[in-house]
């Protein structure tokens, strides 16, 4: 087999082998800020909705006590005011959604669906887990969920939900007496739960991914073609005419053979030492035929 042949297929191999390597690397670096990135804008949400409930309860809530006397808002409620908040928002990103998960909610637009109610059975099970993230597919295509549970922590909550006889008449009047009672203290109801589109994101990685990959197949190529011609320029050409001057050395051409070479690299080198050789048996031969 040829030197180039040689050459080419170590070279080859060394390609396939950094390309296989880099492109699994490079797939999963960008895989996995794809989802670093979902995670981040489920965050966000949630402490939006937390922002939304933190305002309705300390500066909203307080301006209507005098009216909640005579008429239930729900304005008032700070779920109400989050949720309001996000669908909002879902009238321009309709694949966002926030959702204050319960298993026996007061308004029964909050009654957790099946796979709600399995994220907050889980943190009844759990009561040490205060997060929870995952994955599931949606109509629209595959969907990151960030959930955080909802428990009873102040009593004053169960002003409202103990039993509908201690409930406000008029909360009882607009949402009737099945709903959004039994509640305990410490007692996990519900989970608020964040889903955000993972195909954008996911698209853009992909994207990424390929234009990455290729540009490293180009840039390998190039190099590929380039060593390819150094290789012919300077070891290839200089080695086949060294073989040349070395056949017309054994076929008795010995003086017209001209061995020269300006380089100082090793086939300079090997070129020298061929010439000093020719010169010796040229002399050595014309010492024998005297």
């Amino acid at each position: 087999m040829k030197l180039i042949w040689k050459f080419n297929l170590v070279l080859l191999a060394i390609f396939l082998a950094g390309f296989v390597i880099i492109g699994t690397v490079s797939y999963l670096v960008l895989q996995s800020n794809a989802r670093a990135e979902i995670l981040d804008n489920a965050s966000v949400m949630m402490e939006s909705a937390l922002s939304s409930r933190s305002y309705t309860n300390s500066q909203i809530k307080p301006l209507l006590e005098t009216q909640l006397k005579y008429t239930f808002l729900p304005q008032s409620v700070p779920a109400y005011a989050a949720t309001e908040q996000f669908n909002d928002l879902r009238k321009k990103y309709p694949d966002y959604n926030y959702k204050e998960a319960t298993l026996n909610p007061t308004n029964p637009r909050d009654r957790a669906t099946d796979w709600e109610a399995d994220v907050v059975n889980q943190f009844r099970n759990d009561p040490n887990k205060t997060e929870l993230v995952g994955e599931r597919d949606t109509p629209t295509g595959r969907s990151l969920y960030l959930a955080r549970p909802i428990t009873i922590k102040d009593p004053a909550c169960l002003a409202c939900h103990t039993t509908a006889a201690q409930a406000p008449k008029t909360m009882v009047e607009l949402y009737g007496q099945s709903n959004g009672f039994g509640w305990k203290l410490n007692e996990t109801i519900g989970a608020q739960i964040v889903s955000v589109p993972s195909a954008l994101p996911i698209q853009r990685a992909n994207r990424t991914f390929r234009v990455f990959m290729l540009m490293l197949a180009v840039v390998f190529a190039l190099t590929f073609v380039l060593l390819n011609v150094m290789m012919h320029t300077i070891v290839i050409k200089r080695v086949k005419h060294l073989s040349k001057l070395a056949d017309d050395v054994s076929l008795g051409h010995k003086e017209s053979a001209e061995f020269t070479s300006k380089s100082k690299d090793e086939i300079g080198v090997l070129t020298q030492a061929l010439s000093r050789m020719n010169k010796s048996l040229v002399h050595a031969i014309k010492m024998l035929e005297e």
